[in-house]
Formats: structure tokens, C-alpha cells, sequence
């Protein structure tokens, strides 16, 4: 027996609102592993095509005291690149308590589509690559495959080199 049809998340709304082209993609939640890796092996991409999206505080901005960090799987957020990309004196990852209250997304499922908050978006640079990335859908469990072009024109996010590789045992 199939898997059900995920249900239309926020972020998947608003992609039907604006006529743009994705496919959802369902997998099972480890709770455990949430990882990006192991999201990419369930939904049979590649790391470095399934993006993660970051919640940073920025410090020395005059008008946004959070940004939002898009950056491939199999790579580290660079904090002091952020900070260069957004013009802020410091960068740092936003505590996971104001995660939910901030985006309206648990860690696992968060995405720039559709947050309640509208945070300026930096995406790595790597996300132009490709003819298609994977995005959280708004929840664990969900991914949405789509144009990288459209996905940078929905949030607006800025190109720029964001990462460093992880380090590899």
C-alpha cells in the first residue's frame, strides 16, 4: 500500500500561490537523526543538494536582529561569513527555545517560506548549481524539490559563500 499524500504545508501554499513548480517528498522522522545527511539518503539526494535552514542572531544590524542561513547538508554554517554577508558586526546560531516561537517551525522542519517572521535569507552560493534543491516543506518529514532560481525569487534570499566543509572523520 502507498505511502499517503503529505498534506500542503504553509511554504507549499505559497509556492501554488505564486505558479511555481515542485515536487513534495515524504520520508520517516528519526527524532534522534535529524540530520540533513540522513534526510538526503531517505529522499535518495545527494547531501550537498538538500539545504538546511539556519536560524542566526545577528548583532550590529540597524534593522533585523535575526537572519535566516540556507546552507548544503554536507557543509557547516561559516558565522563570521554570515555576518560579512548581512553587514552585522556578529553572527551566532539563535538559541533552539527561540527556533519555534521565532519562525513557527520546529528544528527539523524549519524553512524561510511561510515563517512567521520574515528574517532576511542568505543562501550558500552552492545553491546555484543545481536544477534542483530540496528544502524543508514547514515540517519534519517533508521536503520540497524545486528550481534553485525560484526558490532564491520566493524568499528573496541573498547569494553568498556561507559555509565551511565538515569535517570528515
Amino acid at each position: 500500500m502507498p505511502a499517503p499524500k503529505p498534506s500542503k504545508t504553509n511554504a507549499a501554499r505559497l509556492l501554488d500561490s505564486l505558479g511555481i513548480a515542485y515536487e513534495m517528498r515524504a520520508y520517516e522522522v528519526d527524532p534522534n537523526d535529524l540530520t540533513a545527511i540522513s534526510v538526503a539518503r531517505k529522499i535518495g539526494l545527494p547531501p550537498e543538494q538538500v539545504f538546511k535552514t539556519l536560524l542566526a542572531a545577528a548583532h550590529g544590524l540597524a534593522t533585523a536582529s535575526h537572519l535566516f542561513a540556507v546552507v548544503p547538508g554536507d557543509a557547516e554554517l561559516d558565522l563570521k561569513k554570515l555576518a560579512a554577508a548581512a553587514g552585522a558586526r556578529k553572527a551566532e546560531l539563535a538559541s533552539l527555545k527561540e527556533v519555534e516561537p521565532l519562525t513557527g517551525y520546529l528544528r527539523g522542519g524549519v524553512t524561510v517560506m511561510a515563517a512567521r517572521k520574515p528574517f532576511p535569507a542568505f543562501a550558500d552560493e552552492t545553491i546555484e548549481l543545481f536544477d534542483v534543491i530540496s528544502i524543508s516543506g514547514g515540517l519534519r518529514g517533508l521536503q520540497l524539490l524545486l528550481a534553485p532560481a525560484d526558490y532564491l525569487r520566493v524568499t528573496a534570499a541573498t547569494s553568498a559563500d556561507l559555509t565551511r566543509e565538515l569535517a570528515r572523520p
